[in-house]
């Protein structure tokens, strides 16, 4: 077992328990009360159990009684893996402890054929730089991206990559060390996969704020893989495609390089270091579904996210959500067929918000306690940010792809990208006005 540092009340112990090596007690620090434990077989995650704590002390017995619960380890199918070349691309902005941290988890990767690019967002000064040269590794590869935004990060560093596959994480995380030998091994066992996505999971649960972040946002969409496209719609979403975490997020992504960039990539307008703060990853999962493309969630894939561990921070994140999905909803409704499919799913959206609502007040007295009106207020907010964003993005000459029937250049438009021999081609037209092409827009099932 290995160790980071649940229950909503309980100072938590996270870990990993594999039934395939001997079972002992669990013994950690005496200041935790709990511990989540990930349970792998082989290392492909069967589940998650929490187990109370005495003293930082959990028994054999305890620890088999919480496993009984997930069913026998026979029964996990292993995660497939693969050798096929991968990029990871880091978007990051003064923040070189974290992304050290980072770094260290991606470059003990098991992968044979890993290259990372960090690309460096309007920094303040060296240290993100230095943090990749203190690396020493010759695959990590620093650009520096003179334009702010964690999406225009993102499509810089796709346009960088000389790999069909490319993975996104982000500063705060830390992946697994199979992380990207499983995200090619299942676009290798599936050659229809466009993306890639995998859960995310706490790597800490120590403050009342990390407890309630994770409850509160549901990043870890599961342990059972799924597929998802137009053509197979999930019974267990009314609102699909317009599902918000369903399809996963930007901080445990993969693609292919092909695919992303023939919808345009990410919206510039959208995501952390805009005014939208968020929804940039929504968008862009919603985007692929309803170009046509099929998207897979592999249980495999699995990072471990460091969740916001002071309650002025919390808020900012909880608030820059909400902003988030107002800005998503406002491209939605801008979208002449994205707006007529989206209400007929209104019902259902609706019902989705509440749910959202209950399990943002069931996650700890940490919550802040206006969250309710934090999160409306930042709905509202969210159409006029991302149309301020969005004129901001064009001007610039930036990313900003329309919803639906964008057919996309070999490169995402405003970024440059090195070919095999070493040239620049252009980056292409600017993608139409949402509802130009109406004509190439694909059917979206009622």
């Amino acid at each position: 077992m290995s160790g980071k540092s649940a229950t909503p009340d309980a100072v938590t112990w996270v870990g990993e328990l594999d039934r395939l090596a001997p079972l002992r007690d669990l013994r950690v620090g005496p200041g935790f009360h709990a511990a989540r434990l990930l349970v792998t077989v082989g290392g492909t995650p069967q589940g998650q159990v929490t187990v109370p704590l005495r003293n930082g002390h959990a028994t054999i017995a305890e620890l088999n009684a919480a496993l009984i619960t997930l069913g026998p380890p026979e029964a996990v199918v292993l995660a497939p893996v693969g050798s096929d070349p991968v990029t990871v691309v880091v978007a990051t902005r003064n923040r070189p402890e974290s992304l050290a941290r980072c770094l260290r988890a991606v470059l003990a990767s098991d992968h044979p054929a890993l290259s990372v690019v960090v690309v460096d967002n309007d920094p303040d000064d060296e240290r993100t730089q230095q943090t990749v040269t203190a690396t020493g590794s010759p695959r990590v590869r620093y650009v520096r991206e003179p334009r702010r935004g964690a999406s225009v990060g993102r499509n810089r560093g796709l346009a960088e990559a000389r790999t069909d596959l490319v993975a996104f994480t982000d500063d705060d995380t830390e992946v697994d060390p199979a992380w990207a030998s499983r995200i090619a091994g299942a676009f290798a066992a599936d050659p229809d996969l466009a993306c890639v996505s995998g859960p995310v999971l706490a790597a800490r649960l120590g403050s009342p704020e990390e407890r309630a972040a994770d409850t509160a946002l549901a990043w870890n969409k599961g342990f059972t893989a799924r597929r998802f496209s137009l053509a197979a719609p999930p019974p267990d979403s009314p609102i699909f495609p317009f599902a918000p975490g369903l399809l996963g997020i930007g901080a445990n992504l993969a693609v292919r390089a092909t695919a992303a960039r023939s919808v345009g990539g990410f919206d510039e307008a959208m995501g952390p270091g805009t005014p939208t703060h968020g929804g940039e990853d929504c968008e862009f999962l919603v985007r692929m579904i309803l170009a046509g493309h099929v998207l897979g969630y592999l249980p495999g894939a699995y990072l471990w996210h460091h969740h916001r561990p002071d309650q002025e921070a919390l808020r900012k994140q909880m608030e820059g959500y909400a902003v988030g999905l107002g800005s998503f909803l406002a491209k939605v409704a801008l979208s002449p067929q994205g707006r007529s499919a989206a209400l007929r799913r209104l019902p259902a959206a609706v019902a989705r918000l509440r749910h959202i609502s209950a399990r943002e007040a069931g996650a700890g007295d940490a919550m802040p306690a206006d969250a309710d009106q934090t999160r409306t207020r930042g709905m509202l907010n969210g159409p006029r940010a991302y149309l301020q964003s969005r004129r901001a993005v064009r001007r610039a000459g930036g990313a900003v792809p329309p919803l639906m029937g964008f057919v996309g250049p070999a490169v995402v438009p405003g970024h440059r990208t090195v070919t095999a021999s070493g040239a620049f081609p252009a980056a292409g037209q600017q993608p139409a006005e949402d509802g130009e092409r109406a004509g190439t827009d694909p059917v979206v099932p009622a």
